[in-house]
């Protein structure tokens, strides 16, 4: 298992995992990833974006899945974890767990807290959620993007070194 920055060329790919993963489970539809304009070109995007990166996880030379951490609202410090996406041949190999502590590895150098939204549809993902660390919350944080989403999490960040 590698895990590395996505590169451009794995953005047909990354789409393909994320909108497959989602039809999967009835959840292609308004206010899901499904529909982010972003998918199209996601290298691009956390490429233009301060603080954000998006990883992929490559198992026998084949990308398998990825995570991303973004900018949710930079007044408070808080990232947002994004499109943490396995494909279902692989899932249960402890690859959601590495691509996490990737992904939190490289948030708490930038930020205080990390947000997410998820469906309560997701169990292991709200399972590996609360290993994590992560708090269920009431209700999404103010600028939330994801309508259709029912779970919302925060985490507070440890600085490196701390």
């Amino acid at each position: 298992m590698i895990i590395r920055e996505m590169k451009k060329e794995d953005n047909a790919i990354v789409k393909e995992i994320i909108q497959n993963s989602l039809e999967s489970l009835g959840l292609a539809k308004p206010g899901t990833a499904y529909f982010d304009p972003q998918l199209n070109d996601l290298h691009d995007y956390y490429s233009n974006l301060d603080h954000a990166k998006y990883w992929v996880v490559e198992v026998r030379e084949e990308v398998v899945g990825g995570i991303g951490i973004a900018p949710f609202n930079k007044d408070e410090k808080i990232c947002e974890l994004q499109k943490l996406y396995v494909r279902t041949n692989v899932q249960g190999l402890g690859i959601g767990k590495k691509l996490m502590e990737t992904a939190l590895s490289f948030a708490s150098q930038h930020y205080d807290k990390c947000y997410l939204e998820t469906t309560k549809e997701l169990k292991t993902a709200c399972v590996l959620y609360d290993k994590f660390g992560f708090t269920l919350l009431q209700e999404p944080l103010p600028g939330s993007e994801h309508s259709a989403m029912d779970a919302w999490y925060l985490k507070q960040l440890t600085p490196k070194g701390a």
